[in-house]
């Protein structure tokens, strides 16, 4: 039961990981921000990442809220992980 559930976590996290990255790299593309594409990454990313960039300036033209997304996701998968290995 407990290996189901970290597979389950692990594709989640990774999932949402895949998706931030993408949502990143679509920023720096040439595709209109109405593209259908940007669009769907971006309706899908927003709500992970809105919470960071309230609390964390955007620093130039750089935009450090995604890497602390990415970096917030990790850890709490992983410590999801912990407290499921050792609660079963």
């Amino acid at each position: 039961m407990a290996a189901y559930i970290v597979g389950l976590i692990n594709l989640v996290v990774n999932l949402i990981t895949v998706i931030l990255i993408l949502d990143a790299l679509m920023s720096f593309s040439p595709l209109e921000p109405w593209h259908p594409v940007r669009r769907f990454l971006d309706q899908l990313s927003e709500p992970i990442v809105r919470p960071f960039r309230n609390i964390i300036p955007p620093a130039g033209m750089f935009d450090f809220s995604v890497m602390i997304a990415l970096l917030a996701v990790q850890l709490i998968g992983q410590l999801l992980i912990v407290l499921i290995r050792s609660f079963f």
